[in-house]
């Protein structure tokens, strides 16, 4: 395709930048400092701060501190409302909304030099697909968006998740032109009908080579709900109209595939690998999340799609980058943000040509959105150099959960998981932990997928006994201030808690799948007790 080949063309040159810097980070990352300062400097949260344009790396560590969402939320809203960007001198394209771990929506402001930045590291890693995978050149792409609640809809405008609109505009308008789906699905009236829009797309593609999306959860949905209205797609794709739909399908036109339409009537919905090698055959890759508690999803796509090559995403979050995958490594965008690293446990702060192999911590980025030693609560771990540059693995989200002064931790559960006696069939969705876990008392629910007839009492007590190895978990059950474990499996356990987190305002596709997570107040009525504590 004419519009593959530009675009690839178009991200070489961002490659070989990438690889030719890789010996000199630290003169890297000083420089994009200086940057940033000037442009901070210059902005009205800069002057109210006294941040001077001419501040060293070491004078910007010693004088701010290490930031979260709270400490800019009220400016950042103001700034939305205002339409401008008060962090930093940089005309702002649009605020973009994400969720955090719980709940709310949080607006992170997308200026001109942010975007830049992003597009620093979205070039060399496409550069670095066309390269791997020279399959994609010649098939359609297809880059997920972030769905929003149906409910903000309206109120959003322009304020879309598109990953497109990542890029600069050269590259975005050269990439538009190989997409299967196009961006206006994002406007139908529902998340629904907005997913029923992309896979109608879809479908239709015979010529389909990259789907990439954020968590393989979502990937599995959009299978899922191929089956689940593969009567209406058909009827659909034979007509080219949206039938009973058209009204909420606002400026998307509809696919017409007759071929396509009498693949579906003849699949009995089962999700079954033969049948998407039919449907895809020029499926050269998908992109997904696969660490963490994200792997097994993982795993479930890739045995769905087998045909395909697979390729983890690397740690990006709507704040910014901090890895992608090149080479087969997962270097940092060092030529994105401004990158510091955080200890988890005693708080010392690396900058990163500082960093070990072996050292497990969490990213702070200072960026062009004008957020400053903005830490992200996940923890990563250095896995080797590449050159001067550190390459790191995903490990889990950091943040710990304290119902009652327990501070349990993500690595304390997947280490639990990965030991733990899993009976044949059943996968770990997550932990939950809640004020009510459904008698009464705070505690912890291990949420699996898999035949609600398992017998997990074996499972349950492997994990309280894992967990009782947290030294203040053991100390909250002795003083039986919180329930034991409980074990719940469910064969929709993984939709029923991502409808949860949708149902608390949180982001379709955005949604990521972590290891523990806090949902507070009494346990959903799904969850309610169907297997029996185990007291340890």
């Amino acid at each position: 395709m004419l519009s593959q080949r530009l675009l690839h063309l178009g991200v070489l040159p961002a490659g070989r930048r990438f690889r030719t810097g890789l010996s000199h980070l630290e003169h890297t990352q000083r420089f994009r400092h200086r940057q940033l300062m000037r442009q901070v400097a210059a902005s009205p949260a800069g002057r109210e701060q006294g941040i001077g344009e001419n501040w060293s790396w070491e004078r910007f560590a010693e004088r701010l501190p290490v930031t979260g969402y709270e400490d800019w939320r009220a400016r950042v809203e103001q700034g939305r409302r205002d339409g401008v960007n008060p962090l930093i001198a940089s005309p702002t394209a649009r605020y973009q909304p994400t969720s955090g771990s719980t709940s709310a929506i949080k607006w992170i402001p997308y200026s001109r030099a942010f975007l830049g930045e992003l597009d620093g590291a979205i070039g060399p890693w496409l550069a670095d697909l066309y390269q791997r995978y020279p399959k994609l050149r010649h098939g359609r792409h297809y880059w997920s968006l972030s769905w929003m609640p149906t409910a903000l809809r309206e109120s959003l405008g322009e304020e879309l998740n598109d990953d497109l609109a990542l890029m600069s505009w050269g590259k975005r308008l050269i990439a538009g032109a190989t997409q299967s789906v196009p961006s206006t699905v994002a406007l139908a009236r529902t998340s629904d009908d907005s997913l029923f829009a992309t896979l109608a797309y879809l479908v239709a593609d015979r010529r389909l080579s990259l789907l990439s999306v954020w968590s393989p959860t979502f990937g599995i949905g959009l299978l899922e709900g191929l089956a689940k209205w593969r009567e209406e797609l058909a009827e659909v794709l034979n007509q080219g109209g949206w039938g009973l739909r058209r009204a909420a399908m606002a400026e998307s036109g509809c696919p017409r595939c007759p071929r396509a339409a009498a693949l579906l009537r003849a699949w009995d919905g089962e999700l079954a690998a033969d049948f998407f090698r039919v449907l895809w055959p020029a499926l050269a890759l998908v992109s997904a999340w696969d660490t963490a508690a994200s792997e097994p999803w993982a795993r479930r796509l890739q045995s769905l799609l087998p045909h395909a090559e697979f390729q983890g995403k690397g740690l990006w979050a709507t704040e910014g980058v901090v890895t992608f995958p090149c080479q087969g490594r997962y270097p940092l965008a060092y030529r994105s943000h401004v990158y510091e690293f955080q200890d988890p446990d005693d708080g010392a702060i690396y900058a990163p040509w500082e960093l070990e192999a072996g050292q497990r911590v969490m990213p702070l980025l200072s960026t062009g959105s004008g957020l400053l030693r903005y830490r992200l609560n996940d923890l990563v771990e250095v896995t080797e150099h590449w050159r001067t540059v550190p390459c790191l693995r995903f490990l889990g989200r950091r943040g710990t959960v304290d119902l009652v002064g327990e501070k349990m931790t993500g690595e304390a559960v997947n280490d639990a998981f990965a030991r733990a006696p899993l009976p044949p069939g059943v996968t770990p969705v997550g932990v939950v932990a809640c004020d009510d876990a459904g008698d009464g008392k705070p505690g912890y629910l291990a949420l699996l997928e898999g035949s609600p007839q398992t017998p997990v009492a074996p499972l349950a007590e492997h994990l309280e006994q894992a967990l009782g190895g947290h030294f203040h978990y053991r100390l909250a059950r002795n003083l039986h201030q919180l329930a034991p474990l409980r074990c719940v499996v469910l064969a929709d356990m993984r939709e029923r808690y991502l409808g949860h987190c949708r149902d608390q305002g949180m982001i379709e596709g955005n949604i990521k799948i972590e290891s523990l997570r806090a949902w507070p107040g009494t346990a959903p009525a799904f969850l309610a007790p169907s297997a029996s504590p185990v007291s340890v």
